[in-house]
């Protein structure tokens, strides 16, 4: 599978995230939606996993769960909003870590880009930065990955 991994969209979707994503099988975003517009324009190219983030509003937050637990190609996967980093998570996010065991760990809301894999808790970590154009961050960034399932 072909898996799109954003976040941080504030309601903003620049043409060329579109296109880096354009071939996912399905597109993953880590909170901070903004706005229906972008979930739209999302799902016109693969199907759509989100969770709700700190600016999203009540329609949000009705359709999309604060965190998901799921699985891909026998992956297990746990996505939410603000989740820190390894040896810095936040307390919700670690406690979901410690009680479900993710191989995969996926967080927004720091805008800042990082792919760290976690040795204490043996997981992958993918926060994939802002791909709004409101924050501090100076470059729109997402994630795009192959998943081809654990043995």
């Amino acid at each position: 599978m072909k898996i799109g991994i954003l976040s941080d969209t504030h309601g903003y979707l620049h043409p060329k995230v579109l296109e880096f994503l354009s071939t996912c099988t399905e597109i993953w975003h880590a909170g901070d939606i903004g706005g229906y517009d972008v979930l739209e324009k999302l799902s016109k190219i693969a199907k759509i996993r989100a969770v709700y983030g700190n600016i999203d509003d009540v329609k949000a937050r009705q359709e999309f769960p604060l965190y998901q637990l799921f699985e891909v190609e026998k992956i297990k996967v746990l996505m939410i909003h603000i989740g820190g980093y390894p040896k810095r998570y936040d307390k919700k996010a670690l406690e979901l870590i410690k009680g479900n065991r993710p191989d995969l760990f996926v967080s927004g809301h720091s805008h800042i880009l990082k792919v760290i894999y976690d040795h204490q808790n043996q997981l992958l970590h993918i926060n994939p930065g802002a791909a709004g154009k409101y924050g501090f961050h100076q470059i729109i960034t997402a994630v795009r990955l192959d998943v081809e399932g654990a043995d």
